[in-house]
């Protein structure tokens, strides 16, 4: 967790992503990703040479074999505020729209639920478990099935909302986000979507897996790649 939390820091300072006074909401999914990111983010609280509060939400999309009380718990431990925002989003996508491709329309619905409730809620920073492998997955998705070069911001400001969301994950992988669940024992809930485990990132993130099997450096070059600020700028 040492490492995760320096890494943590280091994003965080290189990319402006926490200043005094903010009111920063952590997306709590359940999932690994976001439950080390609330356990780090209260670790890096206690010595973060800014005041800032922090807090947990998570949004229930609405299916029959969900139960948050892992995460709520969880939050208890840390004794970190946790809200809960209740959606019919799964019944949306899977139930009244039949998506073929649910993912799209899912993302764009969760988006616009939680930047709503955020705004509500009085604060100005949603905090996100998107990691650097994550921001690997999404350029390669862009360019194979959008022709573009695009992945997510560690930091973005969404003007019409009047609110940010940051990643201070971005420069920590999943390899090592599996060994902090381990050795602090920190619960993960397993999703309850019909799609989980079945999408195109899904096989995207297996592709990359054969890519850095056969160059084991590769996975560390692309992440160079991705913060050169004289080829595409993609977060510089």
């Amino acid at each position: 967790m040492k490492r995760i939390l320096g890494q943590m820091r280091r994003a965080i300072q290189d990319f402006d992503m926490i200043n005094e006074g903010d009111k920063i909401l952590v997306g709590l999914s359940g999932g690994k990703d976001s439950m080390v990111l609330l356990y780090a983010l209260s670790a890096y609280q206690k010595f973060c040479p800014v005041h800032f509060d922090l807090a947990a939400v998570h949004m229930s999309m609405g299916f029959e074999n969900s139960d948050d009380t892992a995460i709520r718990e969880f939050c208890e431990e840390l004794e970190v505020d946790y809200h809960k925002i209740d959606t019919d989003i799964g019944k949306i996508v899977f139930d009244i729209r039949e998506e073929k491709n649910p993912c799209a329309l899912c993302a764009r619905m969760r988006r616009g639920a939680l930047h709503n409730e955020v705004k509500k809620m009085g604060f100005n920073k949603i905090a996100l478990g998107h990691h650097a492998d994550d921001a690997l997955e999404t350029l390669f998705m862009s360019m194979l099935y959008e022709g573009r070069v695009s992945t997510f911001k560690p930091n973005t400001y969404l003007s019409r909302k009047e609110i940010y969301n940051i990643r201070p994950f971005v420069y920590i992988t999943e390899k090592q986000i599996l060994g902090a669940v381990h050795k602090k024992n920190i619960p993960v809930v397993k999703s309850p979507c019909p799609a989980d485990k079945k999408t195109k990132r899904e096989e995207i993130k297996n592709m990359l897996n054969e890519i850095y099997k056969e160059n084991p450096k590769s996975r560390e070059r692309l992440m160079t790649a991705l913060q050169n600020e004289e080829n595409f700028q993609l977060w510089f």
